[in-house]
């Protein structure tokens, strides 16, 4: 367990891999959400 354990934290930063452990931070960019317009 350490810098050349693909299963580890260590290791996957090591080899720049991203998993269960180790998820990939993605920016979604999220669209506004549309004003709810009362119908009347």
């Amino acid at each position: 367990m350490g810098k050349g354990d693909k299963k580890s934290r260590k290791g996957k930063i090591s080899m720049g891999s991203y998993g269960k452990t180790r998820p990939q931070k993605l920016h979604k960019s999220q669209a506004p959400k549309p004003e709810a317009t009362p119908n009347s």
